[in-house]
């Protein structure tokens, strides 16, 4: 069987405009299915290694992939600052809606991993099999607002933003307070999570970044019959080295070989 070519990481990406203007880059081949989605990070975008090596493998697999980029981020339109978890779930689900078809398996990086949780709530019936990187659900409610020193938020009540560290941008990520407080309406821990396909997440033990129990609380909430985590001994946050893809192809090869089509 010839199977589908990988797209260039050169080549121009095409575009999916919104109803309000804005338009969404993407890239996306044909292949067998199920098909596979990656959501990448917070400020992430569709160039990064894990999203073009699983571009590549696809195409070498013959399975249908596609990556996008969120608004704001690489080469979609819109502001970063102007973002909200919500606004990035509706970029994911119009592509889910009128890119992909048939049955996915959507695979989320770090905020990745909480945008595809909730697509997963949104669209249960595309979705067949779910795997997480480094998940990150509710970071912007447990890893920004609880760490916030009396001094940031001032800072943020007074300006609307605070410029948060980052070992991954020399200038840091602008943390907005728009983004922290719609970010409350999509929070999912502490509570039953009704995903019920089946679910891998894959967490580094060293992931300094997002703490691994986010995904042990997230397993442990999950309603799926048919979940696990694997902690990556000494893997850090951005889990992109040749074992980690190669771990992330094999739970994509389990997942649809276990009826996920």
């Amino acid at each position: 069987m010839k199977t589908a070519d990988a797209p260039s990481a050169a080549a121009a990406p095409q575009r999916l405009v919104l109803h309000d203007g804005q338009s969404i880059a993407y890239h996306t081949s044909a292949g067998k299915s199920p098909g596979v989605l990656f959501l990448g990070g917070f400020k992430s975008d569709m160039t990064g290694t894990k999203a073009t090596a699983l571009d590549a493998w696809c195409g070498a697999t013959g399975r249908a992939f596609t990556r996008f980029d969120y608004e704001g981020h690489g080469a979609s339109s819109g502001r970063f600052t102007e973002g909200t978890i919500g606004r990035w779930l509706d970029d994911a689900l119009a592509v889910i809606d009128l890119v992909t078809a048939g049955p996915l398996i959507v695979v989320g990086s770090s905020m990745g991993g909480w945008i595809a949780a909730l697509a997963t709530l949104a669209r249960p019936g595309r979705v067949a099999g779910l795997i997480t990187l480094a998940a990150a659900p509710d970071f912007t409610d447990r890893l920004i607002e609880a760490r916030m020193t009396p001094a940031q938020r001032a800072a943020l009540e007074r300006d609307g933003f605070i410029v948060d560290p980052s070992d991954y941008d020399p200038e840091g990520y602008e943390i907005t307070r728009s983004l922290i407080e719609e970010g409350r309406n999509h929070l999912i821990l502490g509570r039953p999570v009704a995903i019920r396909c089946p679910f891998r997440l894959i967490h580094g033990d060293a992931d300094t970044d997002v703490p691994w129990q986010l995904s042990a609380e997230l397993l442990a909430a999950a309603e799926s019959a048919d979940a696990t985590l694997t902690l990556v001994k000494g893997a850090d946050h951005r889990l992109s080295g040749p074992a980690d893809l190669a771990r992330l192809e094999a739970a994509i090869e389990e997942l649809a070989g276990r009826g996920a089509a």
